[in-house]
């Protein structure tokens, strides 16, 4: 498995993470995963990315995929599982809900995953032009109040990144509760030339992506009586 060679890439501070980065005090456990499993699934950015993504996993992978803000994980382990032949990334800045991944992983590694416990942009800006086959953002924090609408993720700065890392004829997922986000993420996406709605009929941007396994976030949107979107972008 091969990190790449050279310089050591640059650091910089963190962009788009507004929110917690702890919540309640880790488990044991939990806290000693950090030490013990981590290191081996966290990427180094401190080093250049390798010119294939394909090399940072231990077994063969045909295409990687990125997902920011994966939560607990409940997507991201779905999607590992129904497709070993690709490579998957998870980003996700939240300690405990990285803990909740790596207990799951310790007990069902998965060895066509890798981590990036820290804000996703750092991410996108060491990763190799054209490289992913798609990225997921799922249920990212919607900011409501007007004057905090500049910390959301999407936004023309965040599209250029993923416009970036994206392969022409990948997709970009992204999926929400809130319709004052949606309505931004779709703005901001057909003022974008590099992405497409791939839309079709009025009831397919509120029919779950293909093998949707749901999240946590989800169920509680839907108990308290919130319709989610389902959002599929092309790059073009």
């Amino acid at each position: 498995m091969s990190d790449g060679e050279g310089a050591a890439y640059p650091t910089r501070r963190r962009e788009a993470f507004f929110g917690r980065v702890m919540g309640k005090t880790l488990r044991p456990r939990q806290a000693e995963l950090f030490d013990t499993l981590l290191p081996s699934l966290a990427l180094d950015l401190s080093r250049p990315a390798p010119e294939r993504l394909e090399t940072l996993f231990p077994q063969p992978v045909e295409a990687v995929r990125l997902e920011i803000g994966f939560g607990g994980g409940e997507h991201l382990l779905s999607m590992a599982d129904r497709f070993p032949r690709t490579g998957f990334i998870g980003a996700e800045a939240f300690r405990n809900g990285i803990a909740k991944l790596l207990v799951d992983l310790e007990e069902a590694p998965r060895p066509n995953l890798r981590l990036h416990p820290d804000d996703a942009t750092l991410l996108l800006d060491w990763l190799p032009p054209a490289s992913l086959a798609g990225v997921d953002l799922f249920y990212p924090d919607p900011w409501p109040k007007r004057r905090h609408w500049k910390r959301r993720f999407v936004s023309p700065v965040n599209l250029d990144r993923l416009a970036r890392a994206i392969r022409p004829g990948g997709l970009f997922r992204f999926a929400s509760d809130i319709d004052t986000y949606v309505d931004w993420t779709l703005r901001a996406c057909r003022d974008h030339a590099a992405f497409a709605w791939t839309a079709r009929r009025a009831s397919d941007w509120h029919r779950p992506f293909e093998g949707w396994p749901g999240t946590r976030y989800e169920a509680k949107a839907l108990r308290e009586g919130r319709r989610p979107a389902y959002l599929t972008f092309l790059r073009s």
